[in-house]
């Protein structure tokens, strides 16, 4: 029987063996609209544990890569096109780029960055805020309440408008990838992944100083929100709505935030949306296929993979009328107004245009 039970165990323990040297694991790479993976390839793979995957992103013309996103702690360096990822683990990750040109959205003022660094705006300039046509080399540009914010190539920081709360005091900022403007603070995002804040401060928007390993921002009203490069979301701020409740929230690609509402993209496309929905702007939960999403003061706007537009929320002056928008790769919302950024470099836009924030009809940013 001792003899029995030794050969038995002797059996179990090569078993166990040989199940650890040939266990594998899953990889799915996906690529965001502007690019595409050439390796491994878009689609699901499957590697022995252990082994170095190479991840190639390659950007179509007229976009550039930001990021990898999803599934990243494995990979060597989030924000390099060409990297490598160690399977140790069921992953998934995305490939994520940009357009070389863009459209921001304020209250009562639209923004237009130019592929070749120069920028345009339309509408009010009470405040100075539309005072952009001497930037050059910029890389990104937001548009708050009464102020703008352009990101430069060489990771500074301009702005001009409102600035009684100090949220143009951009110019000791340095190392700055990305940028987003609240309707009177600024949020800027480090190589690093740390964030700094300026400007209005009462609800606490600007407290990001702790943050880390964050790869995107976004500012709404009176709140600030980040998401994390395992998909994971933080937020700081006025929560009176609950539009800081994002702990849960997992798989994220990218924030929206809105005057009391913030909408999370999903990896598979899908949304998720918390805050105030006295106009059913979080009415968002049958959305599929979505690429890019904007919030403005009471809806929801996002871009589906085929270019065309879905809209929720306050609807008076027609800001969510986009159902006839096509070819379309990103979209800003306003207060009271949408903007849609064609893949031509045109721009359409419907909603209030009291101040003449519509009036885009001539724009040509590629």
């Amino acid at each position: 029987m001792k003899r029995i039970c030794i050969f038995l165990i002797t059996l179990a323990l090569i078993a166990g063996m040989v199940g650890c040297a040939g266990q594998s694991y899953a990889l799915v790479v996906t690529s965001a609209t502007g690019g595409n993976v050439t390796a491994p390839g878009v689609g699901n793979f499957t590697y022995d544990k252990g082994t170095v995957v190479n991840l190639t992103a390659e950007a179509d013309e007229g976009y550039h890569f930001v990021r990898w996103t999803g599934n990243v702690s494995n990979v060597g360096n989030v924000n390099a096109t060409a990297t490598t990822i160690t399977m140790n683990g069921n992953y998934s990750v995305r490939a994520n780029f940009e357009a070389e040109f863009m459209v921001s959205a304020g209250w009562s003022h639209t923004v237009g960055l130019r592929s070749d660094g120069t920028a345009v705006a339309v509408g009010a300039n009470n405040l100075l805020q539309c005072q952009v046509g001497g930037w050059v080399g910029i890389t990104q540009v937001a548009a708050g309440v009464g102020h703008t914010v352009g990101l430069k190539s060489g990771g500074t920081v301009v702005a001009v408008g409102d600035n009684r709360d100090g949220e143009c005091d951009v110019g000791n900022y340095t190392d700055i990838t990305r940028i987003a403007a609240g309707s009177h603070h600024t949020v800027g995002l480090k190589s690093d992944g740390t964030v700094v804040a300026t400007g209005y401060q009462d609800y606490g928007q600007c407290d990001v100083g702790n943050w880390t390993d964050i790869v995107q921002v976004a500012a709404g009203y009176g709140h600030t929100v980040g998401v994390k490069s395992d998909g994971t979301v933080v937020a700081t701020g006025y929560d009176g709505w609950g539009q800081c409740n994002v702990g849960n929230w997992t798989g994220i690609i990218q924030v929206a935030a809105g005057e009391y509402h913030t909408v999370g993209l999903k990896t598979d496309g899908t949304l998720v949306a918390v805050g105030l929905n006295d106009h059913g702007q979080l009415d968002v939960g049958n959305w599929t296929d979505i690429v890019q999403v904007a919030a403005g003061c009471r809806h929801t706007v996002g871009v589906k993979t085929d270019g065309t537009v879905v809209a929720v929320g306050w609807n008076d002056y027609g800001q969510c009328n986009v159902g006839g928008w096509t070819n379309i790769i990103q979209v800003a919302a306003g207060d009271f107004h949408t903007v849609g950024l064609k893949s031509d470099g045109t721009a359409v836009a419907v909603g209030s245009n009291d101040g003449g924030q519509c009036n885009v009809t001539g724009w040509d940013l590629n």
